[in-house]
């Protein structure tokens, strides 16, 4: 790259949400890798400062690394779009959307993309009764995922093995969300899939020590997740999961690098959720998929970059 022409990179990492530590891991990771490609590069943390004191006259891009609360739900984007700087990953509306679970359901479920079976409760609402009502409405049977509708990483997430489990757990969450969303459990293989620019990378299948795919299992060595890479299904399947992950990247109209999450049961797909804002750290899927079909870390990360726009 010609110095004249060198980018000033802004990444943006950090963050309040409950994922500010894997945030940094990834925002430091992909830090490293932009200064390999010579870029010039610093960095932001809304934690420490308000996305308005960005200095837009500093900034060519901004490369988006937060996750979460603040940093994947159309906030941070609101004000990138305002200071008219072009940034990495999905716009407002699309994070937004992808965030909560209520309505990338509902798309899903528009676009004829199977996923679980769902209610979702107020704290206002709350009552043992209609927790008893809506599960016999239902028909779901144990176990039961119970989840806050806006998270990411599987922050608040509890799998309820029976009524007593669902009561202890809908009562702990309801402390700190006011909203919560009952799925019901879907068994069989865990399969992640990338897609990038529109394009499908490849699908991991992931084997977890825990009960699910949980923040330790994404975030901890120790937790001792098995990765296999290819997903192990027939070919057919394999097609069919990259073909259902890049229909609900286009449905929710996502930009840039997107991770969707499903389950494969009974030859069967259920997309349980799409990452707008998948991590960048050493544990993280995206990065090992790209690797795995010859798109190492700084050319994926500055793939992502190259992406970068506004009014996204």
């Amino acid at each position: 790259m010609n110095k004249k022409k060198r980018k000033k990179v802004l990444v943006v990492l950090g963050g309040t949400s409950g994922e500010r530590a894997v945030s940094l891991e990834s925002g430091k990771a992909c830090v490293k890798a932009l200064k390999k490609r010579n870029y010039i590069v610093s960095t932001f943390d809304p934690k420490h400062k308000h996305f308005s004191l960005i200095n837009k006259k500093k900034v060519d891009i901004i490369f988006n690394a937060l996750h979460g609360k603040d940093g994947e739900d159309g906030v941070a984007q609101s004000y990138f779009e305002y200071l008219r700087i072009p940034y990495t990953h999905s716009g407002v509306i699309s994070s937004y959307n992808s965030m909560d679970k209520v309505i990338s359901k509902k798309i899903f479920i528009q676009n004829k993309i199977s996923t679980p079976n769902y209610f979702v409760i107020q704290k206002d609402q709350i009552k043992t009764s209609s927790l008893k009502e809506n599960f016999s409405k239902k028909k779901f049977s144990f176990p039961i995922v119970i989840k806050p509708i806006n998270e990411g990483s599987s922050l608040g997430v509890k799998i309820a093995k029976n009524f007593t489990e669902l009561k202890k757990f809908t009562k702990f969450l309801f402390k700190k969300y006011n909203r919560l969303m009952f799925e019901q459990y879907i068994g069989g293989q865990e399969v992640q899939v990338a897609i990038i620019n529109n394009k499908p990378l490849g699908a991991i299948e992931l084997i977890p020590s825990r009960s699910f795919y949980d923040y330790k299992a994404k975030y901890t060595k120790s937790a001792k997740t098995e990765h296999i890479m290819p997903a192990r299904i027939k070919k057919n399947k394999y097609s069919e999961v990259l073909r259902l992950a890049l229909k609900a990247h286009l449905a929710l109209d996502c930009k840039g690098v997107t991770r969707t999450d499903f389950k494969f049961f009974k030859n069967k797909f259920y997309l349980l959720e799409l990452n707008t804002q998948p991590g960048m750290t050493s544990l993280s899927l995206v990065p090992e998929i790209a690797s795995y079909s010859g798109l190492f870390f700084e050319h994926l990360v500055e793939k992502i970059l190259l992406d970068a726009s506004i009014n996204r």
